[in-house]
């Protein structure tokens, strides 16, 4: 199993309406991560708008593939991207880059 982390900054102006959001993710976007293979997704917010990911998957290229393929990603991204500072073109979901993992304490 992957651990994957990273890093977003979410504009300080759209704080609260990220976090509400992310109170009412769209069923089907939920049922499209599991399907894809993301497990233990979590998102955590700092009050300056650091926002960290945290997943677990067998495979993050092909989990990434996944919800590439799915049309509701498009759709969530799109909506999402206004929230974020510093993609420089990309979709949130594209500007993910993963940590390098230096200790893990089972």
């Amino acid at each position: 199993m992957q651990r994957v982390c990273f890093l977003l900054k979410v504009r300080a102006d759209r704080l609260d309406e990220y976090r509400e959001r992310h109170a009412a993710v769209w069923p089907e976007m939920l049922e499209a991560l599991s399907a894809t293979g993301w497990r233990n997704y979590s998102l955590f917010l700092r009050e300056d708008g650091l926002l960290v990911g945290y997943l677990e998957t067998e495979d993050f290229a092909a989990a990434q593939a996944g919800m590439e393929a799915a049309e509701v990603n498009a759709r969530w991204q799109t909506e999402m991207a206004p929230f974020f500072e510093s993609l420089d073109g990309a979709r949130p979901d594209e500007a993910m880059k993963p940590l390098t993992e230096v200790f893990h304490l089972v």
